[in-house]
């Protein structure tokens, strides 16, 4: 450690006087304590770890000092962290000054936003979820194949209209600059100036006040080792350079579904996914808490199987222990086959059901994950099918059609875990009024419906996943709400 003066000469070398003699007889120099494992250089010079680390993140935070990433200032409140100093400044705060202090990203729509609890706010990790695109074909009389591209749930074009209200001045967004992490797609610049041009609050704006495509960073990260190694060292350079509000990433999912496709589903590589999602998290975290920046990530979806006719559990204890029905009285045939009706007829439905919308949840225990799922997923399956009810077609097409549009976000539990918001966007077929999706789009119906569900949020009470939503519709200026209509409505 004799080099540590040459290299910062103004470095307090007397706070870690207990640390430096053992360094330097195992001849453990700065690019060392910079290169290699605090748990390795430990081992070498048999010193604690966490003093270890606490001199390592001081010195690194002092090279950044010199080079302008980071602040005298904020070097000095690090520090005085590591060493275990704790700011009350921030016990003091009453709740005014923490409401002053609430930053958010509005959508531009005042539904939207009121049912986000006035936008997206930074500080932490929101999701947007939903299904992808996909492809129709269709064949014609002379026989040719057509590929129709079919445009997902709108995940895309709300994270793509948050990248641009994000730099307008408050009370709309932060006036700050954004960033676009991409894992599948590149920035689709022309979509962003088409809104910029389309929306009328953002058109009527003076050169000066409109957002700019120049205040939009894009990144690649073609595979996980590359979006690990971006998230670790470049986005936070690239935040305290350029005082970026916003970080949106399309999709989180996409490298690690390649990742797994790749290597075998065991037990190992499963836990190894884990801990990754669980770094991602923390460093996600680290990053909106100490920049106070907005994180949007949006999130691939899948599909959910139900079982079909499960056999409720009173009948499985029936047939477990057989009733003695029989009598051996010369009277006691009559009651016999009272008995034995009674043991082949399904119980009665309970006198007290659950409120509705839990009624139709009851099939499955409360403390087991298909269960549990209608709450947090943003999709809400159907019921299986119940001994106790009679099945109409009508009940059963609906029931059918419920189940294949209910998803769940990729990444499981694990990564649900992570997040403090989830916003679900849902995409249905528009029934009419025969059932069959059969409207016609001559008067201008929609075959395709969009609903907004917000799934939960640790700082509103959101929508649930009970509900229809918040209907909205994609067009030339973004993303925005519609008037809610009653189902096969015209």
């Amino acid at each position: 450690m004799t080099d540590l003066l040459h290299t910062l000469p103004n470095f307090p070398t007397k706070l870690y006087t207990h640390l430096i003699p053992s360094l330097e007889r195992k001849l453990i120099t700065t690019t060392d304590l910079l290169t290699l494992e605090p748990l390795e250089i430990a081992r070498r010079a048999q010193l604690p770890l966490l003093d270890v680390r606490r001199l390592t993140r001081h010195v690194l935070a002092r090279l950044q000092s010199q080079l302008g990433v980071l602040s005298e200032e904020r070097v000095l409140r690090e520090y005085e962290g590591h060493l275990g100093i704790t700011d009350t400044s921030s016990l003091s705060r009453n709740g005014s000054a923490i409401v002053t202090k609430w930053s958010v990203i509005s959508t531009l729509d005042p539904i939207l936003d009121n049912a986000l609890s006035g936008g997206i706010p930074t500080g932490y990790i929101t999701e947007v979820t939903g299904e992808r695109f996909s492809f129709l074909f269709s064949l014609h009389f002379d026989v040719v194949l057509t590929k129709h591209r079919l445009s997902g749930a709108g995940k895309t074009q709300f994270l793509l209209s948050l990248l641009i209200t994000a730099q307008l001045p408050p009370p709309y967004g932060l006036s700050r600059p954004t960033v676009y992490i991409s894992t599948e797609h590149p920035l689709p610049t022309p979509r962003l100036t088409q809104i910029l041009r389309t929306h009328t609050q953002l058109s009527s704006l003076t050169p000066l006040q409109k957002p700019s495509l120049s205040r939009i960073f894009s990144i690649q990260t073609p595979d996980l080792e590359s979006q690990d190694h971006i998230l670790a060292y470049q986005v936070p350079v690239l935040l305290a350079r350029h005082n970026a509000g916003l970080i949106v990433i399309d999709s989180i999912a996409a490298n690690y579904r390649a990742e797994r496709s790749s290597t075998s589903s065991s037990g190992a590589a499963l836990g190894l996914r884990t801990s990754q999602l669980l770094k991602l998290g923390h460093q996600l975290r680290s990053l909106a808490r100490e920049h106070d920046c907005a994180i949007v990530v949006s999130n691939q979806v899948a599909d959910r199987f139900a079982p079909t006719s499960p056999s409720p559990p009173q009948t499985r204890q029936t047939s477990a222990s057989p009733p003695h029905f029989l009598s051996s009285s010369p009277h006691g045939s009559s009651q016999g086959m009272q008995s034995l009706d009674a043991a082949i007829m399904p119980p009665p439905p309970p006198s007290n059901p659950l409120p509705q919308p839990y009624q139709s949840l009851s099939i499955y225990p409360p403390l087991t994950l298909d269960h549990q799922q209608n709450f947090f997923t943003g999709w809400s399956s159907a019921p299986p099918p119940s001994l106790h009810h009679e099945q109409t077609p009508q009940s059963a097409s609906q029931r059918s059609m419920q189940n294949q549009n209910s998803k769940t976000p990729a990444l499981g539990l694990v990564w649900t875990n992570q997040i403090a918001c989830r916003i679900a966007l849902v995409k249905k077929r528009n029934l009419g009024l025969g059932g069959e999706g059969t409207s016609s789009t001559g008067d201008g119906e929609r075959l395709w419906r969009r609903y907004m569900k917000i799934a939960f949020a640790s700082w509103g009470p959101g929508t649930g996943s009970m509900g229809k939503g918040i209907e909205f519709e994609i067009w030339g200026g973004g993303v925005r709400s519609l008037v809610m209509k009653p189902e096969g409505e015209e």
